[in-house]
């Protein structure tokens, strides 16, 4: 007689919070790519948008109650809501026993990042953050290239994420939504790779300005940090360029390295290019999916109840960061 071999790490049932524009057009698509996942709930505030969605991508279950949607007999919790929401939405996913994954920033405050690490550890589930950079193949090469010492000593690493939003219903231009502007939504990203690829930071200083659009919240900010085991990183960020050529570029005693048409890019051919002392100049180019790939890695994490690749602490450290650079950016105006 034949016996099935029954699978010890059984099929994850996912439901995601907040049905933004990147939820629609992005995080549910590549769900949908994912082995092992299915996208089980929907929640939105909005009953309306939580049924159209749903019948968009035949969604079995909708809600605009979040209690309802957490009780829907789902494994984890995608939150792509509004940054003041997340928070609340972690906190309950937590004590409901759910995996999560949040958007960046993780929380409006350090001390609330604190406190939904703290609480899903109490409730022994795992918490990412979804910092989707780490997971392209060029920056994983580049990391690579970093631990095995080619480029030498790191001297500086810099990035730039530039982007044109302008001030209309946008959560992002909210202070009271978001908590902040360019900074926490793209910055975010950007310092999240400094640590990626230079370690832990010691110190954090720059500038924010509304350089083009005059709104409650910056459109710009430029950065400086030093990292602990020497070496330092800058970031540039920004609400108001139409057209900007974002790069990533580090600079070691060795080699270097920069990644061109990554960042700010979905889909498209990003270029490594990479010079290392005594060889030929190198590129090599490559199209990816990060956003799949993160949630591969995530969900295969969360089907054996292990710490993903990038943590809820990862989201808590780059937010303290973040707070110190507001901090010092706007005592430099008072």
């Amino acid at each position: 007689m034949l016996k099935l071999r029954r699978e010890k790490y059984p099929k994850l049932k996912w439901g995601a919070a907040g049905l933004g524009r990147f939820s629609e057009t992005a995080f549910i698509p590549s769900l949908y790519l994912v082995r092992k996942a299915k996208l089980q709930s929907i929640f939105s505030n909005d009953a309306n948008r939580s049924r159209s969605i749903a019948e968009k991508f035949s969604v079995p279950n909708h809600f605009n109650n979040y209690d309802e949607f957490l009780n829907s007999g789902i494994d984890v919790v995608y939150i792509g809501s509004a940054n003041i929401h997340h928070y609340e939405q972690v906190i309950k996913a937590a004590e409901a026993g759910k995996h999560i994954l949040c958007e960046k920033p993780l929380s409006i405050t350090s001390a609330q990042a604190e406190e939904m690490v703290n609480v899903c550890r109490k409730n022994n589930v795992q918490l990412a953050v979804s910092y989707v950079y780490r997971f392209h193949p060029l920056i994983q090469k580049t990391k690579e290239l970093i631990d095995s010492q080619l480029l030498g000593k790191i001297i500086a690493i810099n990035t730039s994420f530039n982007i044109n939003l302008t001030p209309d219903d946008n959560f992002r231009f909210s202070k009271a939504l978001s908590g902040g502007g360019a900074v926490r939504d793209l910055g975010s990203h950007m310092i999240d790779l400094l640590r990626f690829f230079g370690g832990e930071i010691n110190s954090i200083d720059g500038v924010m300005d509304n350089v083009v659009y005059k709104n409650e919240v910056e459109d710009f900010a430029s950065g400086i940090v030093q990292f602990e085991k020497g070496g330092y990183g800058t970031f540039q960020v920004s609400y108001s360029s139409m057209k900007s050529l974002n790069r990533i570029e580090v600079i070691g005693h060795k080699g270097a390295v920069n990644i061109d048409n990554l960042v700010g890019q979905r889909y498209q051919s990003a270029k490594l290019s990479i010079l290392l002392e005594g060889e030929a100049r190198k590129a090599f180019r490559k199209r990816a999916n990060k956003l799949y790939r993160l949630l591969s890695s995530i969900n295969k994490a969360f089907r054996k109840n292990e710490t993903p690749l990038v943590t809820g602490y990862d989201g808590l450290v780059n937010m303290k960061l973040i707070e110190q650079f507001e901090l010092k950016c706007h005592s430099k105006k008072n």
